[in-house]
């Protein structure tokens, strides 16, 4: 696990030719295309391009993902030199500053739990994917109809998942096996898992769930019925053929985030009124209170119980992992080498810094999607803010049955990035108040406002 972490791997190039082809064809569609559309064939190859696809170039592991990056970054910074436009679209906000401090913490943590060049190697690639990603997407999404570009871009690519998925499941092949991916497929008590390009099924079918409610406001809201209904039955489909429960308990989240929109002005008594429930469980339980997730049974043969010792194990061996997180989980337990919870890996990774930071970018990013909707009440724009909650709450299930282990961390890029987009342009003055503002000759491509302000969502 520890080898895992910080090196390890072959020691040459493992990429397919068509994975190559598909992503030198993305490469000069991202220096080439208009702006606004760049962002589709970026995620087209940070997800469909099979998990370890690499070039190995003087000791060094290049993901197929990097290459990438590294082209999206080059432009990026073209595109803002000639139009003198800031990385951060609406400035750089508190949901920018608490993602970068989160991933430094770990990135500095992790090295001082291993003191070598090895984990400054492993370290700097982790940067590259995380934070390299996050801002190209924080740069390139600036509207609401950019907005709704990225998500009719992830249903198009849900549809083409969906399908090999469903062909993985019949068929029991994997289609992307025969471009670098897992040929034969995983087989739990007889039933066959589908996982697409992804490292398995888990974070397959946790990538369609966690998508399904913006897929819902583009089917309502977002001008774009037959994307909006693709994207949703897709979502279905990739969660069905994944027979895992994590993504089963995802969609049920999605669905209760939107069926609580009548209540939307009394969450702050619903949530005080869940955390009371939740300490008079854990007070009156001969158990804790996370226990409670060894209950959960939707497929035959699922690992329910480990999620729910992983929390013990991670309570229990506070003093392990507190300063900088530990090298390996291991020996918490058997099979506690598998930190099948986002919440505990960034802890066991980062140390208790780490972990705060992440808590704290979830909480605030909902209390800036609150703040939101309610200057939004009333407008269409209100349910956006609604349903990019509804998929925060998503993943926030989610992570207590998965941790980012492969390109499914991206989504969770993407939709932090549209929630910063959303948020800033919140803050935009009302119409009324723009009116009062002269208005220019030509409506300009990209914001004239010196922060940036005025997108129009």
């Amino acid at each position: 696990m520890a080898q895992y972490r910080i090196g390890g791997g072959l020691s040459e190039s493992s990429i397919h030719p068509a994975v190559m082809g598909f992503m030198l064809v993305a490469i000069l569609l991202i220096f080439f295309l208009d702006r606004k559309y760049i962002v589709i064939p970026f995620l087209s190859i940070m997800i469909l391009a099979p998990f370890g696809q690499q070039v190995y170039v003087a000791g060094l592991h290049v993901f197929v993902g990097r290459f990438v990056i590294l082209a999206a970054w080059i432009r990026m910074l073209k595109l803002r030199s000639s139009a003198k436009l800031p990385i951060a679209s609406g400035g750089f906000t508190v949901l920018d500053k608490l993602f970068l401090c989160y991933t430094i913490s770990r990135a500095v943590a992790t090295y001082l739990e291993f003191i070598q060049m090895q984990a400054v190697i492993n370290q700097v690639g982790a940067l590259m994917d995380s934070l390299g990603a996050f801002f190209f997407l924080r740069f390139v999404i600036r509207s609401e109809e950019d907005v709704r570009r990225v998500i009719k871009t992830l249903a198009g690519i849900l549809l083409l998942l969906s399908v090999t998925m469903t062909i993985e499941k019949v068929a029991g092949v994997n289609p992307f096996g025969y471009i670098g991916g897992r040929l034969t497929p995983f087989v739990r008590d007889g039933a066959i898992r589908s996982q697409g390009p992804f490292v398995g099924p888990i974070p397959a079918g946790t990538f369609g769930a966690t998508l399904l409610c913006l897929f819902v406001w583009l089917w309502r809201y977002g001008k774009s019925a037959f994307w909006g209904i693709t994207g949703t039955v897709a979502s279905l489909i990739m969660v069905v053929t994944s027979a895992s429960s994590t993504p089963l308990m995802a969609v049920p989240a999605g669905i209760l985030g939107i069926a609580m929109w009548p209540l939307r002005n009394s969450m702050r008594a619903i949530r005080w009124g869940f955390l009371g429930i939740v300490v008079i469980l854990h007070l009156s339980m001969k158990a804790p209170v996370w226990m409670l997730i060894n209950h959960v049974n939707l497929v035959g043969g699922n690992s329910s119980y480990h999620r729910a010792m992983i929390i013990d194990a991670f309570v229990r061996h506070f003093s392990d992992w507190w300063l900088i997180g530990v090298q390996s989980t291991e020996s918490w337990g058997f099979d506690m080498w598998d930190q099948a919870n986002e919440f505990v890996s960034e802890g066991a990774k980062g140390g208790l810094l780490t972990f705060i930071f992440f808590v704290a970018l979830v909480s605030r990013s909902f209390g800036k999607l609150g703040i939101a909707r309610r200057l939004k009440s009333g407008s269409p724009n209100e349910w956006l803010a609604w349903m990019l909650g509804a998929t925060l709450f998503t993943y926030v299930v989610s992570f207590f049955g998965i941790s980012f282990s492969d390109q499914a961390a991206n989504g969770w890029y993407t939709l932090l990035a549209l929630i910063c987009a959303v948020t800033t342009a919140a803050a935009v003055p009302s119409p009324r108040q723009q009116s009062i503002r002269p208005k220019p000759t030509a409506r300009p491509l990209w914001p004239v406002a010196r922060n940036d302000a005025y997108v129009r969502f």
